[in-house]
């Protein structure tokens, strides 16, 4: 893992990495609630939308894009300013090599400087691997919406999955910090 580096997303150069990393959990599985795989120009796109008030991070050893994680609003309305929304994408040929767990853990970091209090995972049923990964990093299971979704001819099920990043306090909180500003 010593040749692992993790760094911000830039869109023009990870886009079609990011894209093709994608794809599979789109495509050939019903992990991605997603019918249509993103092209680069969309990928890139949403890195850069994305990118100005949360992290994404991707992982690559000797130029070679391995997988990437980012975080985006938990939900639109003000109270939720606090709570994210995160998600970790490695390349098949790369799991459980603990990329992904680099790859979140570094996230966490940068979502712990900007001030976020917690991140939300939401994980499509069954996903032994994603579920063990979140368990593993300290994100306890909240509960399960059944039937929420069709996808690979079949209702499916999302769990989710939450992680305190700082202390519980009753203190009224400062607002996130944009990317950059910590």
């Amino acid at each position: 893992m010593s040749s692992l580096k993790i760094r911000d997303a830039n869109p023009e150069r990870d886009a079609a990495g990011c894209a093709a990393i994608y794809a599979p959990n789109v495509e050939a599985s019903p992990t991605s609630f997603e019918e249509r795989a993103p092209s680069r120009d969309e990928m890139a796109g949403r890195i850069e939308r994305i990118s100005a008030a949360h992290p994404w991070l991707v992982a690559e050893r000797h130029n070679e894009l391995l997988g990437y994680a980012y975080a985006c609003a938990h939900r639109e309305r003000p109270a939720y300013r606090w709570a994210t929304e995160v998600s970790v994408y490695v390349a098949e040929e790369q799991r459980r090599r603990g990329i992904g767990r680099a790859l979140y853990e570094a996230l966490f970091e940068r979502l712990r400087l900007q001030r976020f209090r917690v991140a939300c995972a939401g994980i499509t049923l069954p996903n032994e691997a994603s579920v063990l990964l979140h368990e593993r990093l300290g994100f306890n299971a909240v509960g399960v919406y059944r039937r929420i979704g069709w996808k690979a001819g079949a209702w499916r099920d999302v769990g989710y999955w939450q992680l305190d990043l700082t202390p519980d306090s009753d203190e009224p909180p400062l607002g996130p910090l944009e990317p950059g500003s910590a």
